[in-house]
């Protein structure tokens, strides 16, 4: 598949499960970037409610559901290490610019990553205003300060968090496509609701 040139958008999520704020992001980035590339991966700062499996196959059915030829899921570059993934990205796409996308409860953990000069010099970061987390004046001049590139996103990400449905479980969290999936796999307590 050819896809139109320009800066690729690289969503990493533990999609931990995929809410609709994942539906949210991942089409407003539709809308900014001619390519999005999309996969589940393991934090290091989280503990996860499934297996990875189990959350690279949820995020697969929100794609589909998607159904955008300029959106892919990619989970071969899936790390729990941003910079693996980075590097990996930079070696499939040595001539694209990548722009790494976080939501802007994220911002202020950059600096505490592995190696995150290496990951600011790889790559921009797009801070997407999630709805609860504004986003920190003090967190962009950190980010800046280490030589980062950051574009604030001209999104809106409504207020869903896979955590809240972890801890408080509630289907309407949950997109349809990947509702059907949670249930049979007895997934995050909601099989019960």
């Amino acid at each position: 598949m050819n896809s139109p040139r320009g800066p690729i958008a690289l969503l990493g999520t533990s999609a931990d499960p995929p809410t609709y704020g994942h539906k949210a992001l991942l089409e407003g980035l539709l809308k900014i970037f001619p390519k999005v590339v999309t996969w589940a991966s393991d934090n290091p700062m989280k503990k996860h409610g499934a297996s990875l499996q189990h959350r690279h196959a949820l995020l697969s059915a929100l794609v589909d559901e998607i159904a955008n030829p300029h959106l892919q899921l990619l989970q071969d570059l899936s790390s729990p290490w941003t910079i693996k993934t980075l590097e990996k990205a930079s070696k499939k796409w040595p001539k694209e610019e990548l722009i790494f996308v976080i939501g802007s409860d994220l911002a202020g953990q950059i600096p505490y990553w592995a190696n995150p000069k290496a990951v600011l010099k790889k790559a921009r970061i797009g801070i997407a205003p999630r709805e609860g987390w504004p986003i920190e004046k003090n967190h962009l001049i950190s980010l800046k300060s280490l030589g980062g590139q950051v574009d604030l996103l001209p999104l809106q990400i409504p207020h869903s968090a896979s955590s809240l449905v972890r801890h408080n479980p509630k289907s309407s969290q949950i997109p349809d496509s990947i509702l059907p999936m949670v249930l049979a796999r007895n997934l995050y307590g909601l099989n019960s609701k």
